[in-house]
Parts: structure tokens; C-alpha cells; sequence
């Protein structure tokens, strides 16, 4: 049979508002009892939002567990602005703990958390203020500082054994980076980069934000950088390039509840089918527990055993 495009969305956005938000909603639930948080957040165009031109950007946020060791949560989120109310709403709940993001100014002084900064997006401003053709010309200011993030990120890499514990990575990060950390602060204070640079983009980002550059060292569960975060909302920014925009503000949501179902199953390694259906055939509602909730996890021994690849 032939399905018109608005019966097919419909029947998403039906299944999203009635089947997924439970899990959903658990999910965040669950989020805000972590320590260890990432976030991200990319633009989306909503044509029919209220009182607002289709042209205008709206937003879909990415929150997601940090490297805590336990089961990874992703979620997204839609809101119509960037405004940073949207996080502190999403993350009401969440207090003492450290959240892992780019550079975005929103996130400064949310209550109750410790923010740590990205240094992949430190170095990649490093490597954007490189002259052309002068990338071995170790003189060079901005190849100094790539050489800096480069150091940094070797020791980094080491620190992530298999074999540390969190404690352990702490000790190694304090011991192997904090003095390349402090050498790197020193150079840069003896910088004059040339007005409206490159350069001088790059060293005012870093120094912009040494204090949060450096929470990471305060805890082994920190990460270094926001890379998984970006990884987790590649999939709907490449997504975009091909469905372009939401019609409304359901939609829009809908999209966010049913992206979180399919990166839910791919962090914890599940067959994504298998698990829309598996979720999909057991139709959780609002009126079940938390504990009924809990068996339709992605990290569940049930599902695991059933929707695994």
C-alpha cells in the first residue's frame, strides 16, 4: 500500500510521544544521578514554531554520560534557542559533578557543576592559525602551540590504559601533563599575536578558558576532551544535509526521542532494529515503575540477550 509522508510521520511521532518518552524520561532521569557528563548542541530549522520566521535557528542538544565506567546514556534534546536556561532546565538535578564541553559561554557557572573544557577544540584552533606550506617551521608560533595540545594529547592517550584505574590516571595526568600545562600557560603569556589573527584567536580561546582547561586534571573520570560528544551528534548533523528541516515542533521532538533510541543501541552495542522492536512490542507507558522501566534499558541482561548484535 501507498502511505502519504504525513500518515508515516505521524505514525512516528505517535510511537515517539507514547512509547519512547517513558523510556526517555527514565533515561534522563538516570543521567542526572551521573558525575561525569558531555554536552553538545547543533542547529535545526523548525518551520512552523510559534511566533517565530521558518529561517530561524532552533537547536537540538546532545547530553550524554562521561567516562564513568558504567553503561553509556545519550540523549538529545530539541529547544527553539540556544539560550542557556535550555541547559539549566535539562540538567536540574545534576550538582556536583563535571560537565565536559566545547567552548560555548551558555554552559559557564551552571549551578552546582564543575565545567571542564575541550582541548580538541583548543588544538584545532592551533592548527587553523598554521600558515599555509609552514607546518614544519617549528618557529612558528601557532606550530609551537599545536606542538603543545600534540604533546599533551600522546601523554593523554597513554594515561587512558586499560590497566588504570581512575585513581591512576589522575596520578599519571598530574605527573606526565601538569608540567606541560604549566609551560604551556607560561608561553603563552610571552605571545603577541598580530590583531585579528589566527594566532591571536588562539591564544585568546586558550587563555579564555585555562581555569576550565585545566578541571580535567581534578578527577581521573574527567575527560580530556568533548570527542565523544561530537560523536554522538554527527549522525543527526549528517542526517540534516538530507531531510534539511522539521515541519513543526512535534516533529522536531519526535526526531530527538527516536535519534536517542538509535544511539542509545549503538553505544550500548545493541542491533538497532532489534531494539526499536523490542521497545516497540513492549510499548512502555507512563504508568509503569521505574523498576519495569529499568528491564527496557538498553543495558539490561534481557536485552542484551535479545537485541544484541
Amino acid at each position: 500500500m501507498d502511505f502519504t509522508r504525513a500518515t508515516l510521520a505521524n505514525w512516528i511521532i505517535y510511537c515517539a510521544d507514547n512509547y519512547f518518552k517513558p523510556i526517555y524520561d527514565y533515561l534522563h532521569r538516570q543521567l542526572l544521578l551521573r558525575k561525569y557528563l558531555m554536552a553538545d548542541e547543533t542547529r535545526i530549522q523548525v518551520l512552523k514554531e510559534p511566533e517565530r520566521n521558518p529561517e530561524t535557528d532552533s537547536f537540538m542538544w546532545l547530553f550524554r554520560s562521561g567516562e564513568d565506567g558504567l553503561p553509556p546514556i545519550v540523549l538529545y534534546h530539541y529547544t527553539e534557542t540556544r539560550a542557556r536556561y535550555n541547559a539549566v532546565d535539562f540538567l536540574d538535578g545534576f550538582s556536583d559533578g563535571y560537565l565536559e564541553t566545547d567552548g560555548y559561554q551558555g554552559y559557564n557557572n551552571l549551578p552546582g557543576i564543575r565545567r571542564c573544557s575541550c582541548w580538541a577544540h583548543t588544538r584545532r584552533y592551533f592548527i587553523d592559525a598554521v600558515p599555509k606550506g609552514k607546518q614544519y617551521d617549528y618557529s612558528n608560533p601557532a606550530v609551537q602551540g599545536v606542538q603543545f595540545c600534540s604533546k599533551l594529547f600522546e601523554y593523554e592517550r597513554r594515561s587512558q590504559n586499560k590497566n588504570h584505574t581512575f585513581e591512576q590516571r589522575k596520578a599519571y595526568r598530574l605527573e606526565k601533563e601538569k608540567p606541560i600545562l604549566d609551560a604551556f600557560w607560561s608561553w603563552l603569556d610571552e605571545q603577541k599575536p598580530r590583531k585579528g589573527s589566527r594566532f591571536e584567536t588562539a591564544v585568546k580561546y586558550a587563555q579564555n578558558r585555562k581555569y576550565t582547561l585545566m578541571t580535567y586534571l581534578e578527577d581521573g573520570h574527567c575527560s580530556f576532551s568533548n570527542n565523544l560528544s561530537e560523536n554522538a551528534i554527527r549522525p543527526f548533523t549528517v542526517g540534516r544535509k538530507n531531510w534539511l528541516f522539521s515541519a513543526t515542533p512535534k516533529g522536531a521532538t519526535a526526531s530527538a526521542l527516536v535519534y536517542t533510541m538509535v544511539e542509545m543501541a549503538k553505544a550500548n552495542e545493541l542491533n538497532i532494529y532489534k531494539y526499536l522492536t523490542y521497545l516497540l512490542e513492549h510499548r512502555p507507558s507512563e504508568d509503569i515503575s521505574d523498576e519495569q522501566l529499568e528491564t527496557l534499558t538498553p543495558w539490561s541482561e534481557e536485552v542484551q540477550n535479545v537485541c544484541k548484535n
